[in-house]
């Protein structure tokens, strides 16, 4: 009698192996025989009648939004399989890899998917790879699944205002890190002293000493258990330090880490392998001190470049299983342009979203972190550096060095930092790279999509200046939406001396950024372009509705530093430009059948503004 494994019977029924799994426990396939942790079903048996699952055949799987669980969405959502991060990981098998990405790249699934892989529990967890393209690799790369005890720890969520509250929030997640380990507690393996320290963990009766070294005590204790070193995964590890810095004690959260970590990762003999992620390297607080086995792969590196995020053809995949397949050009203008060592990478969390919500574009990415970082950094940014932030926001490339080293307090003490951490953070790409001998990158820099250009305008551009008034920018969004000419010139104006300094208005792209900055707030209902040939010309700014029965706008702005010239004539001036230039051609081609014409003429703080509707 021929036999089909659990994997080969599933492709065979178009069935998921952890379905199959289960019928055959429950005893629905006749003549399946165990198989060790697994199952063996003769070929003549007969697919199971599962009438629910016929339904579900011609019900599209959900997208995985928020859902970092591996488990749950390699089997109830629709996955894109990373799993060959495992087979390059065993390839090479570096004592610990460090992943630095931008947030909502797919750091915590794909942690949670090592620890799944390489985690031994009770339970049969292969039957959630068999199905994956790691478990075609061969025998070599499945004889590590379920073969280690794993220790977990994610610090995405560890964001306070201080270090009492931040600490007792890790101090609580090392104390479910112990509880999920409960066998420890009774294990005739592990010495009397390792059992009271458990004991005092597991109460949350710990100070911050005992809990610095908390991890190697767990690691020796389960390697005494399971006879077997240990994999150690720290997920968001610079989450508190981040949030140290911004809220002040950066110190208390370096010292703390560097004494956790040199207990779980440096000379550490029970640890088989270690892996860790973050936005930031952080290496010169000397976290990693002395830890010669680690191997840091940034978004500069070619190694691991296709695990994080998505990768072009995994879009296409998505958009075709969805029915959408030829949305891929309005995708990659919007959520495309990452560079991760030289490959094309789209954001992740923006493209399921952008599904999830009918194919619409919007700027998801915006309001899944807090950026309060990002304001203090360009709080004192030099004059140089803010017009380099403006030139980006036009649509151009500067150049820049870039060090994957940097860390917090640099980034505000070295303006140039400024540029790395916005890179590494997921707001800038690099457009050309030209390593450098000392480790750092010379780079042609650039906003990567429209989705990061609104978040640049509203997260950046509008925190690098102590201005934003609420009330200012809320009364010129319903004065532009309800085409209020004087509104808006009261708005503009009210924003302008609450806001800026005279010194600053030297140049019509200073204003160009200015109003950029403020439409950001309208990303909801439009789409912001600056500087875009249209007709006879190049317009300077153009706002195109998301839906069509919504105006469109075109705005022509005017300098002037004459105090005689008329402001009136000037805005005017502005208006005749847009129509002899015919700068609403293309918005006309799109079919936008209400095109509002606004020409706006500045000198310092006054402003002037005429209107007409085409």
């Amino acid at each position: 009698m021929k036999y089909y494994s659990i994997s080969e019977a599933a492709e065979q029924w178009n069935l998921t192996p952890r379905r199959l799994q289960q019928l055959c426990s429950s005893g629905a396939i006749t003549g399946a025989i165990r198989d060790g942790r697994s199952w063996r079903i003769p070929s003549n048996a007969s697919v199971p009648i599962q009438r629910p699952n016929r339904k579900r055949t011609k019900t599209l799987l959900p997208l995985p939004i928020g859902i970092a669980d591996y488990k749950i969405a390699s089997t109830e959502y629709y996955y894109v399989d990373k799993t060959m991060l495992i087979r390059d990981f065993l390839d090479r098998r570096p004592k610990v890899s460090l992943f630095t990405r931008p947030r909502r790249f797919g750091k915590t699934l794909n942690m949670d998917m090592l620890r799944v892989f390489f985690e031994k529990r009770q339970e049969d967890t292969s039957i959630y790879f068999q199905n994956k393209k790691i478990w075609k690799c061969g025998e070599e790369y499945r004889s590590y699944q379920g073969q280690y005890p794993v220790i977990f720890l994610s610090l995405k969520d560890t964001k306070f205002d201080t270090w009492e509250a931040t600490l007792n929030t890790i101090s609580k997640l090392i104390q479910e890190e112990f509880g999920r380990h409960s066998e420890l507690a009774d294990n005739p393996d592990c010495n009397p002293v390792e059992k009271e320290y458990y004991r005092i963990i597991a109460a949350g009766t710990s100070d911050e000493v005992e809990l610095s070294r908390s991890l190697a005590i767990l690691s020796s204790m389960l390697c005494k258990a399971y006879r077997k070193e240990v994999v150690i995964i720290i997920d968001e590890y610079d989450t508190p330090i981040q949030q140290g810095y911004v809220k002040g004690f950066y110190d208390n959260a370096i010292g703390f880490i560097r004494n956790l970590f040199s207990g779980a990762f440096k000379d550490n003999p029970n640890l088989a392998f270690g892996f860790l992620t973050g936005i930031l390297r952080v290496a010169k607080e000397s976290i990693f001190s002395g830890l010669n086995n680690l191997k840091v792969n940034t978004i500069m590196d070619e190694r691991y470049n296709e695990y994080f995020g998505f990768t072009r053809r995994e879009v296409l995949d998505l958009l075709a299983y969805y029915g959408q397949k030829d949305k891929l050009d309005e995708v990659c203008e919007w959520y495309d342009g990452y560079d991760f060592g030289g490959r094309g990478i789209f954001n992740p969390w923006s493209v399921i979203n952008y599904v999830d919500e009918n194919f619409t574009p919007k700027a998801f990415w915006q309001s899944t972190g807090s950026n309060e970082i990002i304001g203090d950094i360009l709080s004192s940014a030099s004059p140089e550096t803010m017009e380099n932030l403006r030139k980006l926001m036009q649509g151009e490339t500067i150049t820049a060095l870039v060090d994957t080293d940097v860390i917090y307090p640099d980034v505000k003490r070295n303006q140039s930092s400024i540029y790395s951490f916005l890179l590494m953070a997921g707001y800038l790409k690099n457009a050309e790279i030209l390593p450098q001998n000392d480790g750092s990158y010379l780079c042609k820099i650039a906003i990567p999509n429209k989705e990061i250009a609104f978040v640049y305008a509203k997260e950046i551009i509008e925190r690098a200046q102590p201005i934003h008034a609420e009330s200012s920018a809320n009364i010129i969004k319903a004065a532009i939406l309800g085409k209020d000419t004087e509104a808006l010139k009261s708005g503009l104006e009210q924003f302008l001396l609450q806001t800026i300094s005279v010194y600053d208005t030297s140049s019509e792209a200073f204003y160009q950024g200015l109003l950029i900055g403020l439409c950001a707030i309208l990303n909801d209902r439009y789409i912001v372009r600056s500087n875009r040939e249209s007709g006879l010309g190049r317009f300077d700014i153009q706002l195109s509705p998301i839906q069509k029965n919504m105006p469109g706008f075109i705005f022509e702005l005017k300098s002037s530093k004459n105090p005689s010239e008329d402001l009136d004539k000037l805005a005017n001036n502005a208006i005749q430009q847009i129509k002899d230039k015919k700068y609403d051609a293309e918005m006309r081609e799109q079919g936008c059948s209400e095109i509002i014409h606004i020409g706006i003429a500045f000198r310092g703080k006054e402003v002037a503004i005429r209107s007409d509707k085409q």
